[in-house]
């Protein structure tokens, strides 16, 4: 190859790559709207996004792998958790957490209702934009003092069986359904919910106790509206509820966000933890 086809070579490729960058930059700002669900953007998510920055959350939390590591990844944290928990957990942080039991505690930030409304929203615009699976492994929201409460291996993204409960064992364990990440499978394990541990027999000796508020005539049944209707019937306990009379803390948004047959196959496999 001469100097000339050296020069023309490295001009041309210069300019068809020069082009393709283009192309992509072009092709990616078609996209940004559609992706971050722009149209979504309100005037309480751009506020929330203002409490965010002014608390500083950034310097504990990540948001799309972004931030620092001292506290859990919040992208998909309003998934995770739901709007009543991460109303009552802004409220007051050390109801939830305590540094003597799980080796930290998120200082109070101290914002009113509105604010935290606001800071939720902004965290529910987040968990909604196609982050196209970055990070691929954050870190989850549960106690670091709790390492290996699945009960076993480490949680799987799937399974190629056709037995309903070990499909149902499968979406349990799965990142994005975030079960793992409120309900621990080993007795005595109180992450953000309940251990769900003997959870058949206490379906069934829910069933059966007159104080019991919901509709269900068996512990498969309880099982599936505890999923899909969590207030319905408020388990005892600290931090679980908002009190007598209020709503679960738990994402009360499964009956949608999951298929029938789904939630069918996470019965079957609840119903075997007896």
């Amino acid at each position: 190859m001469t100097k000339r086809h050296t020069r023309l070579f490295f001009i041309g490729g210069t300019l068809l790559f020069a082009a393709i960058f283009v192309g992509l930059t072009i092709d990616s700002h078609r996209q940004f709207g559609e992706l971050t669900n722009a149209d979504m953007i309100t005037e309480d998510v751009i506020e929330g996004k203002h409490v965010w920055h002014r608390n500083n959350c950034i310097n504990c939390h990540t948001l799309f792998g972004e931030g620092a590591y001292y506290a859990p990844d919040l992208t998909k944290i309003t998934q995770q958790r739901g709007a009543a928990y991460l109303t009552a957990f802004l409220r007051d942080p050390s109801q939830f957490y305590s540094e003597e039991v799980h080796r930290r505690l998120m200082p109070n930030p101290n914002l009113n209702d509105t604010e935290i409304a606001q800071v939720i929203a902004f965290l529910d615009w987040v968990a909604n934009v196609d982050n196209q699976g970055w990070p691929p492994r954050p870190i989850v929201v549960s106690s670091g003092a709790m390492a290996g409460s699945y009960g076993g291996d480490a949680p799987t993204a799937g399974t190629t069986s056709d037995d309903p409960v070990a499909r149902g064992e499968a979406l349990f364990r799965q990142p994005a359904l975030a079960c793992t990440a409120c309900h621990a499978i080993r007795p005595g394990v109180t992450l953000a919910g309940p251990s769900l541990a003997g959870m058949a027999m206490r379906a069934e000796e829910t069933v059966a106790d007159p104080s019991y508020t919901g509709s269900a005539t068996d512990a498969e049944g309880y099982i599936r509206e505890s999923i899909v209707s969590p207030s319905v019937h408020l388990v005892p306990g600290a931090n679980f509820s908002t009190g007598p009379g209020g709503i679960s803390l738990m994402p009360g948004d499964y009956g949608t966000r999951l298929e029938d047959e789904q939630i069918s196959q996470l019965v079957a496999y609840l119903a075997t933890l007896r």
